[in-house]
C-alpha cells in the first residue's frame, strides 16, 4: 500500500512505538521503507547554560539504544533516524525530505490541552502534504 512510511516514536513512550511500527509494517510495500524516527527536543536558550553538556548526546544515545531494542523486538526493518527540534516541524520536514507517503503517528491519553488527539498529533495531521494515519 505504501512505498516509505515514517513512524515517529517517543522514546518515553516505547510500547506504542511497539504499536505504530507494527502498524506500518502491516501497511508497507514489498521492498518499501520504515523510517523510524525520535525527535530530542532543543533546550531552551535561558536553560541551556545550566545543563550539562553530556545531557544531550545522553539522551541521543539512549534514544537510539531504544529504536534499536524496538526494531530487534519487533523484527521490523527500519532506517532509525534521529532529529533535534520541535518534534511536528521535523516530523513533517522527514517525511518531505524522504519524500514518504505515509506517516503513522501514536495517540495518548489527552488532558485538557489537547483534548482529541495530542498537541504533536494535531500538529502534524493539519500541515501534513501526505496521509497521516492516528493511532489511538
Amino acid at each position: 500500500m505504501y512505498k516509505k512510511i515514517i513512524v515517529p516514536v517517543d522514546p518515553a513512550a516505547i510500547a506504542v512505538g511497539e504499536k505504530i511500527l507494527t502498524k506500518a509494517k502491516s501497511l508497507l510495500d514489498a521492498g518499501g521503507e520504515i523510517v523510524l524516527l525520535t525527535i530530542i527536543e532543543d533546550i531552551p536558550g535561558y536553560l541551556a547554560i545550566d545543563v550539562p553538556v553530556d545531557l544531550i548526546e545522553g539522551a541521543i544515545t539512549d534514544a537510539k539504544a531504544k529504536l534499536v531494542t524496538l526494531k530487534e523486538t519487533t523484527g521490523v526493518t527500519a532506517h532509525i533516524e534521529i532529529r533535534s527540534g520541535a518534534p511536528a516541524r521535523e516530523i513533517l520536514a522527514t517525511a518531505e525530505e524522504h519524500k514518504a507517503d505515509l506517516i503513522i503517528v501514536g495517540s495518548h491519553v489527552p488532558d485538557f490541552s489537547n483534548y482529541f488527539i495530542g498537541a504533536t498529533a494535531d500538529r502534524v495531521v493539519r500541515h501534513s502534504k501526505i496521509s497521516v494515519l492516528v493511532d489511538r
